[in-house]
């Protein structure tokens, strides 16, 4: 299976509210629950008022569409970086799962999951950029 690299830094955190959220920001993840409010995003693009945020975060895209009915592969990725002593953050879409862990850790993180035998580790991907982004180029 093929995993790919983002290319971002990334940044988890608790937002006080959705109008601190860039929502024309390339690449994010909420989820609001009666708890919290929490955001992914790229490290650039976090909000200025966070009530908890952890920088250095890092990750990989599994490639293309999984089906529904797919069994195991969060929990086997999941298992092989625990094996290697390297703790995760997962994200899932509609299409497929992200795996965040530590920049620390992401260099031992690709070497553990290509050793494995299970996973091939391309170079990065773009991040969707805004249109204010790209027109600042």
């Amino acid at each position: 299976m093929k995993l790919k690299q983002l290319p971002d830094a990334l940044t988890v955190c608790k937002v006080p509210s959705m109008a601190d959220i860039d929502l024309g920001a390339g690449f994010f993840f909420i989820g609001k629950t009666d708890e919290e409010l929490s955001l992914v995003c790229r490290t650039a693009d976090t909000p200025a008022h966070t009530s908890e945020r952890e920088d250095g975060w890092r990750g990989f895209r599994i490639e293309g569409t999984l089906d529904f009915s797919l069994i195991g592969i969060l929990a086997k990725i999941s298992s092989i970086l625990a094996e290697n002593g390297i703790s995760i953050f997962a994200v899932s879409t509609y299409n497929t799962d992200y795996i965040l862990v530590k920049e620390a850790h992401f260099d031992r993180a690709i070497s553990a999951l290509e050793s494995s035998g299970l996973f091939a580790v391309s170079d990065t991907g773009h991040m969707l950029e805004t249109e204010t982004e790209s027109n600042n180029r």
